[in-house]
């Protein structure tokens, strides 16, 4: 994984990959670029995919919840909506045929907001996040969705259970026919993560936000169903 800049603001991130190859753009959560995102792309390019992390944060790291809050909270949506179309733009004018997006926590958000706001990205697969309606109108999506909840998650109106429904009836209501919103059961938020960062232990990550441990065969499953769809709707 070598770091790049691209799009002609020089955007900052990290990129693995043959740049022949079909692309994914991945999104970070609200900590910034962690070692569990870059770990996501690697295995998301094992499997044959060019990978593109762009840094939203431009460098910075939440080290506590705090700190990723106020990162979160400082975020210009509107331009990390830009430079995740030119993301997708750099993919495509670089030599991969196709461009897809995941992402997890504010990148699930992120994600959607690209499947909307960029005709470069065909396909999109959205961890738990959902974005606010004033910048990204999900009954308008009609791209094929593959999104990801989990059951415990209690983030409300952004990741729960509620905001999981509420995108699947928005999805529908846009009338394309390879979406659809899974729940896992036993999971809630982050369950993707296979590192506890930046707290020393899952335990101590769920003393304090919450959050339960992940089960591997919950997150076992989720990556073979994201993995599916970006094979159909990448490669195809």
């Amino acid at each position: 994984m070598e770091k790049v800049t691209f799009g002609e603001a020089n955007i900052p991130g990290y990129e693995i990959g043959d740049k022949s190859a079909p692309a994914i753009i991945v999104l970070q959560e609200w900590w910034g670029i962690t070692e569990n995102i870059k770990a996501q792309a690697e295995h998301l390019s094992k499997s044959g995919y060019r990978c593109l992390i762009p840094d939203l944060y431009k460098g910075k790291l939440g080290v506590n919840v705090e700190e990723a809050h106020h990162l979160m909270d400082n975020l210009d949506w509107p331009t990390a909506k830009e430079e995740i179309c030119a993301a997708a733009k750099y993919l495509k004018d670089t030599g991969s045929p196709s461009v897809g997006c995941v992402g997890f926590c504010m990148g699930g958000a992120l994600t959607l907001i690209g499947a909307q706001h960029s005709d470069d990205i065909v396909c999109a697969a959205p961890f738990y996040g959902t974005p606010d309606p004033s910048i990204c109108q999900t009954e308008k999506i009609s791209k094929p969705i593959l999104a990801h909840f989990g059951e415990l998650d209690t983030m409300a109106g952004f990741s729960d259970p509620a905001a999981a429904k509420k995108l699947e009836e928005n999805l529908k209501a846009a009338g394309g026919t390879e979406s659809a919103v899974f729940m896992y059961p036993g999971v809630g938020h982050a369950f993707m993560n296979s590192l506890p960062e930046p707290f020393e232990s899952f335990e101590a990550r769920k003393e304090t936000m919450g959050v339960v441990p992940p089960i591997e065969e919950q997150t076992a499953l989720a990556w073979k169903r994201i993995l599916e769809f970006f094979e159909k709707h990448l490669k195809a």
